[in-house]
């Protein structure tokens, strides 16, 4: 599937919160080297032991990092939205990596060569310090989502999705069927049925036709676990805000 290639401003004026957070002179330097691209719905960024050829830092939407079992299953390990980027593992000077990363609403991103990342990396030491506090922002969410699956309810861990949908999407509803939940969660789809129902008798969604809607963002938050809160927190210490 190609990608829409489009010429984005001159002038810089990224969403993506790590460009934003760069001083104006690094992000003067780095804009050329930005292209814009449009990433379809369920668009592959890049796969398991491939060659991640680019960086997408994302303007809006989000992709998922997913993990791919031998038998088939996958189970979602982390986000990616404006607040971040996708393809850490070039980061640090390694063009492979372990999970599939894959958009999950109709997104638009700024992305960057491999070769470029480094450049620009070696250039900055504002540029690179915010990278690496990035990665580690990324590694403890991945950390606190292990801890989640293993230990909270599931409709706490459905809460806390969706909160983590809601804060990267461009509204209060976005795409998402029943079936690609329960993979995201680790659980069957009569499960995720179930816990969606009851959110939704709650008042806190509604869901039809492959689509979630946010109607009440302070109930999930009550019913969601800690989780949530860790993770948002952290990275407002560590890269500004999210979402």
């Amino acid at each position: 599937m190609s990608l829409r290639q489009f010429r984005h401003d001159p002038v810089p004026n990224p969403r993506n919160h790590l460009l934003v957070s760069l001083p104006a002179d690094d992000l003067a330097r780095i804009w050329p080297r930005l292209e814009c691209v449009e990433l379809p719905l369920r668009y592959i960024l890049f796969r398991p032991e491939q060659r991640i050829t680019h960086v997408h830092f994302m303007e809006s939407g989000w992709a998922s990092m997913i993990t791919v079992l031998i038998d088939g299953g996958a189970a979602e390990v982390g986000h990616a939205g404006r607040e971040g980027m996708a393809g850490l593992p070039l980061v640090h000077g390694i063009d492979t990596g372990s999970v599939e990363a894959m958009v999950q609403t109709p997104a638009v991103a700024l992305r960057m060569s491999g070769d470029a990342l480094r450049e620009e990396m070696a250039r900055s030491p504002a540029f690179q310090a915010l990278l690496l506090r990035y990665t580690l922002a990324f590694s403890e969410q991945v950390t606190q989502t292990a801890a989640c699956n293993g230990r909270h309810l599931l409709e706490q861990r459905l809460a806390r999705w969706l909160l983590m949908a809601h804060d990267r999407a461009e509204g209060d509803e976005f795409t998402m069927t029943q079936d690609f939940l329960a993979m995201m969660l680790c659980v069957t789809r009569p499960s995720v049925t179930m816990a969606a129902l009851h959110l939704q008798e709650e008042g806190l969604i509604s869901y039809g036709r492959g689509r979630i809607k946010v109607s009440d963002r302070n109930g999930l938050e009550a019913i969601t676990c800690e989780c949530y809160g860790v993770v948002r927190r952290r990275y407002e210490q560590l890269v500004g805000c999210v979402g």
